[in-house]
């Protein structure tokens, strides 16, 4: 409240990027910038998981589990991925999220989606579940190093699957490297 007693305060359809609030990974509440993101009616993902929203179920538990490793403790965290609209159209977009529970980071959760202009390759190489989780720590922008900290493998083994996997799909740096194997099939 301001002095003059008036409530500064945005309601979250008010909030002209697209945000959504979730419990325990079901989507409770969005604007309706969130919903035309994804093609939808606001309604039509109220109460309704995630999981719809993700090219494969598969995704939506990976990202589950990271998440759930770096949102403890109010800290923000994100990431970019690949998401899938109503239509079946595959797009990348940019994750923010913070949650409002300390212990239990799905248990109130505010999210903003951000669309990237980044295609979205066609045609993918098979992952191993090692190249997959390498792949997605480099999407969120980590390091050689830090990759190595968090998967407890040297830098050298993570910069040698990196290697491996852009000369094996013809790349030539990393944001070609994520795109191409963001939504592999």
């Amino acid at each position: 409240m301001t002095e003059d007693g008036q409530d500064n305060r945005f309601l979250l359809r008010e909030i002209p990027v697209p945000m959504v609030y979730a419990t325990h990974r079901i989507i409770r509440d969005c604007n309706e910038e969130f919903a035309r993101l994804f093609g939808y009616l606001r309604l039509d993902l109220i109460d309704e998981s995630f999981a719809r929203l993700y090219p494969k179920h598969a995704d939506f538990v990976r990202t589950g589990r990271m998440w759930k490793a770096h949102l403890p403790g109010g800290k923000v965290y994100y990431d970019e991925r690949i998401m899938t609209a109503s239509d079946g159209r595959r797009f990348w977009c940019q994750v923010h999220g913070r949650t409002r529970h300390a212990k239990d980071p799905f248990a109130q959760a505010l999210y903003c989606f951000q669309p990237l202009a980044r295609p979205v390759a066609q045609q993918r190489l098979t992952l191993t579940d090692r190249q997959r989780q390498i792949v997605t720590l480099i999407a969120q922008g980590k390091t050689n190093a830090t990759i190595a900290a968090e998967l407890g493998l040297s830098a050298r083994t993570i910069e040698s699957h990196r290697a491996r996997l852009m000369k094996a799909a013809g790349l030539k740096n990393t944001a070609e490297l994520v795109a191409h194997f963001a939504t592999e099939k």
